[in-house]
């Protein structure tokens, strides 16, 4: 299998970062520019894999039925948040590379984090963040851990950083309801912009899941019981027709373009003007072709086109929806527990808001 190596000094790949966000780059520096990108993100390709490896290694016998995938963020994502602080570097950006476990229950998050925690582990533990004792106030809820690569044998790659999030099914079911909203309204709500009423609905949303996995509430709604959040949840549900167009946002199985042949990774890509994913495998072999092709696409995302892609190893197709349900608009599962909750209001039921 080949991976790429950095190609650029570190200086470079921060000068990238900075022309990637300047409004008065040009043509050939934004060239340049992404051309370092591509090389940057890529070559987090080997320890993201090391880290998959271990991390599928440590769910055997904890989880059967759990998730696992990977993804090097996408070139738009990368930028916005350049642009939402200002101030970091591309080099200290912490999650170029991203590993995900989804398992069954809060209780599976907390035993994995504990493994992770108390076994001897070769990479250093940058930072932790826990979203699910201490939520987000847009209703994000999930643990973080993200490490430092070491390695003597690989020493090209050390002081890359790599990301591991923990969430459970429901907490990845929001999180997919987010991401494929935001993608058809064309705001950035993962990031926290775009509407004010649709950013509330999913800050009600988790909060009302909160009660479900008997978890700390959203910050804000600590005052609420859970029939009031559910309330107010069937009330902004109704507002926004929001279950109507999740439906509506469904791609149909045959709709979905797959290319012949398995590989390791996968090229998702995602045409939201016409709700069509097309589906291409990549050989192990590949991967350096597999990064091109993905370069090739996000240069049609900057100029415009509503396609976006994602290049990820997470198995065959059906574990591939699993995995990136918001790639497939398949908001299912999150329609389904709204529904649930809804049907316990009977109706909205106006409620007071809480104060913004």
């Amino acid at each position: 299998m080949t991976f790429a190596k950095p190609s650029y000094a570190r200086s470079d790949v921060n000068r990238a970062g900075r022309i990637l966000v300047a409004e008065d780059a040009t043509p050939e520096e934004i060239v340049w520019a992404f051309d370092v990108l591509a090389n940057w993100r890529a070559c987090h390709g080997y320890p993201m894999n090391t880290f998959q490896a271990t991390l599928r290694t440590r769910l055997k016998g904890l989880d059967g039925n759990a998730i696992v995938a990977q993804r090097l963020k996408r070139a738009p994502s990368v930028m916005l948040k350049l642009r939402r602080f200002d101030t970091m570097k591309l080099v200290q950006m912490q999650d170029v590379a991203g590993l995900r476990a989804v398992v069954s229950s809060v209780r599976r998050v907390r035993q994995l984090e504990t493994i992770y925690r108390g076994r001897q582990f070769d990479h250093e533990l940058m930072s932790s963040k826990d979203y699910i004792a201490h939520p987000k106030p847009d209703g994000y809820r999930s643990v973080h851990m993200v490490y430092r690569y070491v390695n003597k044998k690989a020493p090209a790659y050390n002081g890359l950083h790599i990301e591991m999030q923990f969430r459970t099914r429901l907490q990845h079911a929001w999180a997919t309801a987010v991401e494929t909203m935001g993608t058809f309204l064309g705001e950035a709500l993962k990031a926290g912009q775009g509407s004010t009423e649709w950013l509330r609905f999913f800050e009600a949303a988790s909060a009302a899941l909160t009660h479900l996995e008997r978890t700390k509430p959203v910050p804000g709604y600590e005052a609420l019981t859970r029939e009031e959040v559910v309330r107010l949840l069937a009330e902004l549900e109704s507002e926004l027709r929001v279950l109507t167009k999740l439906q509506g946002f469904a791609i149909a199985a045959n709709q979905i373009t797959a290319e012949k042949g398995g590989g390791s990774y996968h090229l998702i890509t995602l045409d939201s003007a016409n709700r069509r994913v097309l589906i291409r495998p990549f050989a192990a072999t590949r991967l350096e072709e597999a990064n091109t092709e993905y370069a090739k696409i996000e240069e049609r995302t900057q100029r415009g086109e509503a396609v976006e892609a994602v290049l990820v190893s997470a198995g065959p197709i059906e574990a591939l929806r699993r995995a990136y349900p918001n790639y497939f608009l398949d908001t299912g599962e999150f329609v389904r527990q709204i529904e649930r909750l809804i049907a316990e209001a009977g109706g909205a039921v106006p409620v007071r808001r809480r104060a913004r």
